[in-house]
């Protein structure tokens, strides 16, 4: 992982603070949640992503579009607006199975999608888009975004991250991604397994695993959000605001090992 430098927060008030901050007059940012069947705590992580922003007052949007969410609602093909379902002041839900596909144009591009979702929620200062990597390459083809992987401390959730960032790194051009990694705190194995994917995908796709945060699922909802969550959300706000001030540097990451073998 690299380290970046800076002035960092102090901790996550201060980095809520940032957060705010930062999106003061903005408007809403994408950011691609990449599913995977392999990490049995997914709806947690998706929880906890939003928590972190409605915590420090950001309004955020998440589309469930992945194979194993719920469908959408009839009308949303000419009213996506009243299939968002309002969860708190500042966290929004839209069941979105089979949206990305009812947006592809001529050319396999659903990018189209992205601003229906936007002044379907004007509100919204970030939308998180959840599905299957085939899906987002079509939604965010020629879109800067950095993709954020799930994980869980298992092989077959690590292979499943890489082979989704291989998919939209040929399909869409993606190159740079965040991890969310489910495992309880404390494991040995999490950061191992962290740096050993990013050095996979740097190695086989040339792209790069920019930072990664550790959830436990066990623990309780209510606590703040740790340091490295909230300092990867920061960055990737930042992501094309170069006079953003740092974010905490990343965690060092512990010497690779071989989790899988990777193949082209």
């Amino acid at each position: 992982m690299r380290a970046s430098s800076g002035p960092a927060p102090s901790g996550p008030a201060d980095q809520a603070a940032g957060l705010r901050r930062l999106f003061a007059g903005r408007q809403c940012q994408f950011v691609p949640l990449v599913a995977n069947p392999y990490v049995t705590h997914a709806s947690v992580l998706l929880e906890r992503l939003t928590t972190a922003l409605a915590q420090a007052r950001i309004p955020v949007l998440l589309v469930d579009a992945a194979e194993t969410s719920p469908k959408p609602p009839d009308v949303a093909t000419i009213d996506l607006a009243a299939c968002i379902e309002q969860l708190d002041p500042y966290t929004a839900y839209l069941a979105g199975r089979g949206l990305p596909r009812a947006h592809v144009d001529t050319r396999g591009n659903a990018s189209r999608l992205l601003p229906a979702l936007s002044n379907a929620a004007p509100g919204a200062r970030v939308i998180f888009v959840h599905g299957e990597a085939t899906d987002l390459a079509r939604v965010f083809q020629g879109v800067d975004a950095r993709p954020m992987l799930l994980a869980a401390d298992r092989v077959d959730a690590v292979k499943h991250a890489y082979a989704a960032a291989k998919v939209l790194a040929q399909r869409a051009g993606l190159m740079t991604y965040d991890l969310i990694m489910s495992a309880p705190h404390g494991s040995r194995r999490a950061r191992a397994i962290a740096s050993s994917l990013a050095d996979t995908i740097e190695r086989y796709l040339s792209a790069l695993l920019a930072d990664w945060a550790q959830i436990d699922p066990s623990a309780d909802v209510a606590d703040a959000p740790g340091d490295d969550l909230q300092r990867l959300l920061l960055r990737q706000i930042q992501l094309g605001m170069p006079d953003a001030p740092a974010a905490m540097a990343p965690r060092s990451a512990a010497a690779p090992i071989t989790v899988f073998a990777a193949t082209n």
